[in-house]
């Protein structure tokens, strides 16, 4: 099963692919989309759906994992990456793709054990599960494999979410 994590942003959306068979998980591609500050944002929500389509066509998901927007002080910030995750969760239903929304707490459980760990140990985590040689960069791309790792575990195949 082919699992497309997402870590939703206007200036740099993060992606990871993984494909899980049996219970061994394997890195397909990762990175970041990134989108021209100076564009209007609907110019940059455009670059970001015709990138998710791309990568959708390219490694044929059968889910997508996106992680939930967390609230931070920066409303300005927050509601642009609101309309961000609008155009992934847009893009996933034009492709038929079931989507799974995890909060970071539980992405980071799900992959390290501790709802709490930080962010290098996140990277760590996933480069062991994953069999990485390279600690995966940035940032952006790191949280969206670990968001691909979480809806890979979750996720069975026929999309039922494990009780």
């Amino acid at each position: 099963m082919i699992v497309l994590g997402i870590d939703p942003g206007t200036a740099r959306l993060g992606y990871g692919v993984v494909d899980r068979q049996g219970s061994a998980l394997t890195m397909l591609d990762y990175g970041c989309l990134e989108t021209i500050k100076d564009r209007p944002l609907e110019q940059r929500l455009l670059l970001i759906h015709e990138g998710l389509t791309d990568l959708i066509e390219t490694h044929h998901p059968e889910a997508m994992g996106v992680e939930r927007l967390f609230f931070n002080k920066n409303t300005q910030t927050a509601m642009a990456v609101g309309q961000a995750r609008g155009v992934v969760l847009l893009t996933a239903a034009q492709h038929g793709l079931p989507v799974f929304e995890y909060g970071p707490h539980e992405v980071k459980l799900a992959v390290t054990g501790y709802g709490r760990a930080p962010k290098d140990q996140v990277q760590r985590m996933v480069q062991l599960v994953l069999a990485m040689t390279e600690l995966p960069r940035p940032d952006d791309a790191a949280d969206a494999l670990a968001v691909a790792v979480c809806t890979a575990h979750a996720v069975t195949p026929g999309h039922t979410v494990r009780a």
